[in-house]
This record gives structure tokens, C-alpha cells and sequence, in this order.
């Protein structure tokens, strides 16, 4: 055989297996005496082990499908409730709750067989005035010496336009009343450095403060409220899974 077509043969052989060993393929090429046979297996059967090229990214695909379908725990240092109240019916008076933990079984093929269970502590309460959170702390308000947690449980998890309604029972100042909180669609999860999963959503609702025994109330001048009795509630939440092999070290 001529060295140019040996040359030939070789450059060919070499582009085919380079090819297919970048692509995950189970094409073989193999060489025989008279040129050059090529026989392929099927693509469906592939399974890729540790190391191989293909790996990584099946088997990070396959994790993510599979997180969906499991409990995600609420990152408190990624997680806040924020409440909105008229103050003297002029402005609005903003602040938090920051200490939220809880969990969230999500399915996303079937919502309604999620769930979500959340604890706030009240003593967190943060409007950044010292004498007004601790007023909000007293008994006129949260009572936190004696209620110390507001916890939410769902009844129910439902598609709406937008994403998905929460429908559940809320506990605060030992009050316990049926909610509906609106929140967006999870987006598909991503993995942070040190391997975790991380999705997150916003959730939104609105309450009347006395339906749970806020019932601290006194007239200004014109007749209105000095606290207003509607308040608007937005949770911002950012959700978690471990890694199965490993704990995560995350101080994001």
C-alpha cells in the first residue's frame, strides 16, 4: 500500500475515534487488512462510567430531574418574610422576619401531592427602629414570651397562571387562620460550589393583623389608625438538597 493512502487511512481512523470518544458514542471503528470497517451499537444503551467524557453531564442531568421530585430544605441565610403596614394611613412602615426555616416537598408532576411546612421566628422581627420592634415584640402585638414561633403548614398546592397557590393554615400569636399565598414558578435548579442544588420563588399573600389577635389599635386625630389592619406579606425563599455523597461546607 502506498504511504499516501496509509497516511490517509491513519488521518481517517484517528478523526473517527477522536469523534466519537468527544461525543460519548459507542461507535467502533475498527481496522482490518483490506480498510477500514466501521459497526455502531446503539446510542440508547450508553452508560457512562466515573471518568469517562459524558459523565459528568448525564449524571448532573439525571441528579437535577430527580431533585425535583424531593424535599428541599428552606436556607435560612438565603430566606426572609417581608410584611408591609400603613402607618397613620400616610406611609408605609416595611420589615422582616429573617429567621425562616422549614422545608418543601416539591412535585413538580404533580403539585398537589406537595407540600411545604415553615417556622419564623418572631423575636426576629426587624423594622429597624429598636423602640418599634420592641413594641411589635409585647404583648400588644407578637407577644414573642409567649409566641415565640408563627408557623405555616400546607393543606394544599395548586397551578395557578403565574406558577402555583399555596393554600395552608397560619399560626400566629396562637391564632390559627386558612391563608393562600401566590408564588412563582421554581426555576430549574443549579448547583452551587460546594455541590449543593439550589432553587428558590417568591411567594406573596395579604392579612388583616386582627384576624390573629393584633388587636393593638388607637385613633389619631382625623379619625384613622394609627397602624393600619391590612398587611401585605412577601417571602422570599431560597431552597436546598446536599449533595447524596457528601456534606456540604456552604457559607454563601
Amino acid at each position: 500500500m502506498k504511504l499516501s493512502k496509509i497516511l490517509m487511512f491513519s488521518s481517517v481512523l484517528l478523526f473517527q475515534q477522536s469523534f466519537a470518544y468527544a461525543v460519548g458514542s459507542d461507535s467502533i471503528v475498527k481496522q482490518t487488512g483490506s480498510g477500514l470497517d466501521k459497526y455502531s451499537e446503539p446510542t440508547a444503551a450508553v452508560s457512562h462510567r466515573p471518568g469517562e467524557r459524558g459523565y459528568a453531564r448525564a449524571n448532573e442531568s439525571n441528579e437535577v430531574s430527580a431533585a425535583l421530585n424531593k424535599v428541599w430544605k428552606i436556607d435560612p441565610m438565603h430566606t426572609s418574610a417581608h410584611f408591609t403596614v400603613r402607618h397613620m394611613m400616610v406611609s408605609n412602615v416595611r420589615g422582616d422576619f429573617p429567621k425562616v426555616s422549614g422545608s418543601v416537598n416539591y412535585d413538580g408532576k404533580n403539585l398537589a401531592s406537595s407540600s411545604v411546612s415553615a417556622t419564623i421566628d418572631a423575636s426576629s422581627v426587624n423594622t429597624n427602629e429598636e423602640k418599634r420592634d420592641q413594641h411589635l415584640k409585647s404583648p400588644d402585638f407578637f407577644d414573642v414570651a409567649k409566641y415565640p414561633t408563627i408557623t405555616f403548614k400546607s393543606t394544599k398546592v395548586e397551578p395557578n397562571s403565574s406558577g402555583f397557590k399555596v393554600i395552608g393554615d397560619l399560626t400566629i400569636h396562637g391564632v390559627t387562620k386558612p391563608v393562600t399565598l401566590v408564588a412563582e414558578s421554581l426555576p430549574a435548579p443549579i448547583k452551587d460550589p460546594y455541590g449543593n442544588l439550589r432553587t428558590g420563588t417568591e411567594a406573596t399573600t395579604k392579612i388583616n393583623r386582627k384576624d390573629f389577635g393584633l388587636a393593638f389599635d388607637s385613633n389619631i386625630d382625623n379619625g384613622g389608625a394609627l397602624v393600619g389592619d391590612d398587611v401585605d406579606i412577601t417571602i422570599d425563599v431560597e431552597l436546598t438538597q446536599k449533595p447524596a455523597t457528601a456534606e456540604s461546607k456552604s457559607t454563601l
